[in-house]
C-alpha cells in the first residue's frame, strides 16, 4: 500500500505539498507543512500522535 502523498496542509490549507516537498506526517497518514508541524511542536491534532519527516518521492521527469 503506497503512502497518500496528500498536496494541502490540513491546518492552514493554503501550503502547497508536492510529493517532493519537506512536509510532516503522523502514522494515519495527517499532513502539515513543516511551519504548522513546528508551531503544533510535532503532535497531530487529530489523534494526538508523532508528526514526523514525510519521505519525498521524485515528480515526474526528475532524474
Amino acid at each position: 500500500m503506497a503512502l497518500d502523498m496528500r498536496t494541502l496542509c490540513e491546518r492552514c490549507g493554503t501550503a502547497e505539498l508536492p510529493p517532493d516537498a519537506a512536509a510532516r506526517i503522523c502514522s494515519y497518514e495527517c499532513t502539515f507543512c513543516v511551519a504548522c508541524g513546528d508551531a503544533m511542536h510535532d503532535t497531530c491534532p487529530n489523534c494526538g500522535g508523532e508528526l514526523v519527516a514525510r519521505p519525498r518521492r521524485r515528480t515526474a521527469g526528475a532524474a
